[in-house]
This record gives C-alpha cells, sequence and structure tokens, in this order.
C-alpha cells in the first residue's frame, strides 16, 4: 500500500509562484507514472501534468510552460513547480501514481493512488 501527501499549496497573488511536493510512503516499490491533476469548484478534475518512471512528461495545454513536473525518486516525491499563476489557477491540486506489482504467474497488477489534495489560490 502505497500513501500519498501533497504539500505547499497556499495563498498567492496572480503572477506569483508556489512550489508543490508529493511524498509517497508506504510499500513504494513499483510506482510508476505520477501525475498532478487539479479540479476547481464547480468543475471536473482535469490532468495538468504527468511523468513516466523513464522521466517522459507531458503537460496539459493550459501549462503553456508555466508549471513544471519533476521526481526525485531517491526521496519517492514528485514536484510540481507553479510560475505565472492566474486566478483560472485556483483549484485543490492532487497527486496521482499507479504500481506495477507482479503476480504469481506472470500476471501484472496495476494499482492506483490519490493524495488528499493541497488547495492552491490565486488573488487578482
Amino acid at each position: 500500500q502505497v500513501q500519498l501527501a501533497e504539500s505547499g499549496g497556499g495563498l498567492v497573488q496572480a503572477g506569483g509562484s508556489l512550489r508543490l511536493a508529493c511524498a509517497a510512503s508506504g510499500s513504494t516499490g513499483g510506482i510508476n507514472h505520477m501525475a498532478w491533476y487539479r479540479q476547481a469548484p464547480g468543475k471536473q478534475r482535469e490532468l495538468v501534468a504527468e511523468s513516466s518512471a523513464e522521466g517522459h512528461i507531458r503537460n496539459a495545454d493550459f501549462v503553456k510552460g508555466r508549471f513544471t513536473i519533476s521526481r526525485d525518486k531517491a526521496k519517492n516525491t514528485m514536484y510540481l513547480q507553479l510560475d505565472s499563476l492566474k486566478p483560472e489557477d485556483t483549484a485543490v491540486y492532487y497527486c496521482f501514481a499507479d504500481q506495477l506489482i507482479d503476480r504469481p504467474g506472470g500476471d501484472l497488477q496495476i494499482l492506483t493512488y490519490w493524495g488528499q489534495g493541497t488547495q492552491v489560490t490565486v488573488s487578482s
């Protein structure tokens, strides 16, 4: 079992920056893909950025060079640097991870995990 804990959210003025962190703990062996999602009030949860275990990165179109995802595998931690924040970036930001487990007989099980979220509020 893996636990994900986000930190780093807060209140910032438009144009400001925040750095979010997602620390994975527990049985972290096999963690593969990690990602940041966000959910604004009244809206669906959406992907912000994702990183494969090999370091391949994909960003949502709205990121436009403002956000940077990174991973420190030694610390089992993922980061999201948020720069040039806008009021429309206000949301709860969630950490996601999946884990590949080899089962007897050669089957591969995929487990998924979510953090509790961290609030990011951008004032105009």
